[in-house]
């Protein structure tokens, strides 16, 4: 352990002040969430507003799920080259606390105002053709699972889960830089064993009951792997923007070499092919089955009741070209990985998409007189950007917080030497 800790330049144990930078987070979070309550208070479409405010919880809560699932991977395939940055997700675990008590008023309002967020919580609510929800066969044969004693258990089952597992690594990996005992990177692998099961049931019903629940008709058996997806390019994005921004800071100096890039960008190349593989799969099986219980979910983001077609048709591109096409040609590109001002570009856009994916996703269940999805660019829009700046700015605040409590990198794990001298 101490031949690899004598390894590391003496002045990485001691992280730069970031407490300036934390508190300009939290006040931009602040200010974001307050504009989000005022627009639920004041604004006269308060359903756009709920599921604007469920997008930007959602967003911020796949990256952390990410930054958990890598973690995990890292610690049961034993990986060395992503030792460096694995602390840094370490710090991203301290948000799971605080979206939980964000997701709070989402789960309070589910009970003060039963079918307002959720349509399938209120058996009185009218579907457009279909009656109410209470006389629905198809809701009635997902009753046992779609209840809100139920919804509630679970949201609390998936937070709790997720909390536990990011105390449990945090806690053997910031103890390990003091005593630099070898049993804690045991330990994590064994919680990493059981805790990537955990974490992908959790993920996949979490994303079953927050999302996909909104138009409750609708049959996939790919939804947790799409969000799956989209948890991992998360991480890895941030991942990227944060080696980047340690780099320039200084941090970083002496530690990451280009081999770190390429590595990450690698990943990040691999799973833009699974994000394309998944979805298509998804559209494929459903639009070659043509079964109208699986159909209608595509044909609200693709044509209004009058066969014109809507907005989300165009979004449904943006994303095709965005999430896969795009970043896929750039990743493949050797000089675009290793080159941090360009490879931060790449995450900065594909961080983008996701969210423009978790619109796609969430937003057309907004529906006017006709049972029309209303449209991308609308109000509600704005309500986005609001919610995801102000959870964004919790979360981050939450990073910046924990960074300072350990030491930049850890500094006595058993891979530490490979790590600094990762080569491909």
């Amino acid at each position: 352990m101490s031949t690899h800790a004598a390894t590391v330049p003496a002045a990485l144990p001691t992280a730069a002040s970031t407490a300036a930078t934390a508190g300009k987070a939290l006040t931009v979070g602040l200010i974001g969430l307050a504009a989000t309550l005022l627009a639920a208070l004041f604004a006269p479409e308060k359903h756009g507003v709920a599921l604007s405010y469920l997008v930007g919880v959602s967003y911020w809560t796949a990256i952390a799920i990410g930054m958990l699932l890598m973690i995990l991977i890292h610690h049961i395939t034993d990986a060395s080259w992503s030792v460096v940055i694995r602390r840094q997700w370490e710090h991203g675990l301290a948000a799971f606390k605080w979206l939980f008590v964000l997701f709070l008023p989402l789960l309070i309002l589910a009970w003060a105002v039963p079918g307002f967020v959720w349509p399938w919580m209120d058996k009185t609510h009218v579907l457009h053709g279909h009656g109410t929800v209470g006389t629905d066969i198809l809701y009635l044969k997902k009753e046992g699972f779609l209840n809100i004693y139920t919804f509630t258990i679970m949201t609390l089952v998936f937070f709790g889960s997720w909390v536990w597992l990011s105390a449990r690594l945090r806690r053997a990996s910031f103890t390990q830089d003091t005593d630099g005992n070898a049993a804690w990177t045991f330990k994590n692998r064994v919680t990493s064993a059981m805790g990537l099961p955990i974490a992908a049931l959790t993920l996949t019903f979490a994303a079953i009951y927050w999302i996909k629940s909104l138009e409750y008709h609708w049959f996939s058996t790919m939804y947790g792997v799409w969000f799956f997806a989209n948890c991992a390019r998360g991480a890895l994005c941030c991942g990227v923007l944060i080696m980047v921004w340690l780099l320039h800071r200084g941090d970083y100096k002496g530690i990451l070499n280009t081999n770190h890039f390429h590595s990450i960008g690698m990943l990040m190349l691999a799973f833009t092919v699974f994000w394309a593989y998944v979805t298509f799969s998804q559209y494929f099986l459903i639009w070659n089955a043509n079964v109208p219980e699986e159909t209608f979910w595509y044909n609200l983001r693709e044509l209004n009741h009058d066969g014109t077609t809507n907005q989300w048709w165009y979004v449904g591109l943006v994303i095709l070209f965005g999430h896969f096409v795009i970043p896929f040609c750039a990743l493949l590109s050797y000089r675009f990985k290793v080159t941090p001002h360009i490879i931060r570009r790449i995450a900065y856009w594909v961080l983008t998409i996701i969210l423009i994916d978790i619109c796609y996703n969430v937003l057309p269940a907004l529906k006017d007189e006709h049972g029309d999805s209303l449209p991308f660019l609308s109000i509600n829009l704005l309500w986005v950007l609001t919610s995801v700046i102000g959870v964004g700015g919790i979360c981050i605040w939450a990073y910046l917080r924990s960074f300072p409590t350990t030491k930049l990198i850890p500094i006595r794990d058993p891979r530490i030497g490979e790590c600094l001298t990762h080569h491909e």
